[in-house]
């Protein structure tokens, strides 16, 4: 991203730049079967997923997801800044004992705002597996809508290649 990112509190969670002293915890969050499954086709490759996450904390593209002052998890951001295409995307993962309290939906919202109100974009992304259907209901609880289906959009742990479904929102469609 271009900026920094700044610090958000919602009333349970907190989104804070990600650090590089995160990747470790986080590498091992994506390792656990709950998110594995979801999350391409290295999941238990740890040293993959820290190096990608150590770039997310130098490239100021994430958040780190706190509750009650521990590493929940991780928000992707990003923005294109084509003005012709100009819109910002998101992307998620909680811990598995983090996940069905609707600190997802929180996190969610408060970087949604955050890039609809400070930042200025009209439109956001998102896309989850197709067959996730947990995170499709999250992501349509606070506004997003189906665009599509990507086939054979991601490859998964089991080494098939995987459908993806492509969800948007417009800035007035956020709940």
């Amino acid at each position: 991203m271009n900026r920094a990112l700044p610090t958000l509190r919602g009333e349970r969670v907190v989104l804070r730049p990600l650090a590089a002293a995160d990747a470790d915890v986080l590498s091992g969050i994506i390792a656990q079967p709950e998110v594995a499954r979801w999350w391409g086709s290295r999941p238990h490759d740890r040293e993959h997923h820290r190096a990608g996450l150590l770039e997310d904390a130098a490239g100021n593209d994430a958040f780190a997801i706190e509750v009650d002052g521990a590493l929940a998890g991780w928000l992707g951001v990003y923005e294109e800044e084509e003005p012709d295409y100009r819109h910002a995307g998101l992307d998620i993962f909680l811990a598995p004992e983090r996940q069905g309290a609707g600190l997802g939906a929180e996190a969610l919202r408060l970087a949604a705002r955050w890039l609809i109100e400070e930042c200025g974009h009209h439109r956001l992304i998102i896309d989850s597996a197709a067959a996730n259907e947990r995170a499709i209901a999250v992501y349509a609880a606070i506004g997003f809508r189906p665009v599509g289906i990507m086939r054979a959009y991601e490859r998964g742990n089991d080494g098939t290649w995987h459908d993806g479904l492509l969800m948007d929102m417009l800035a007035d469609e956020l709940r």
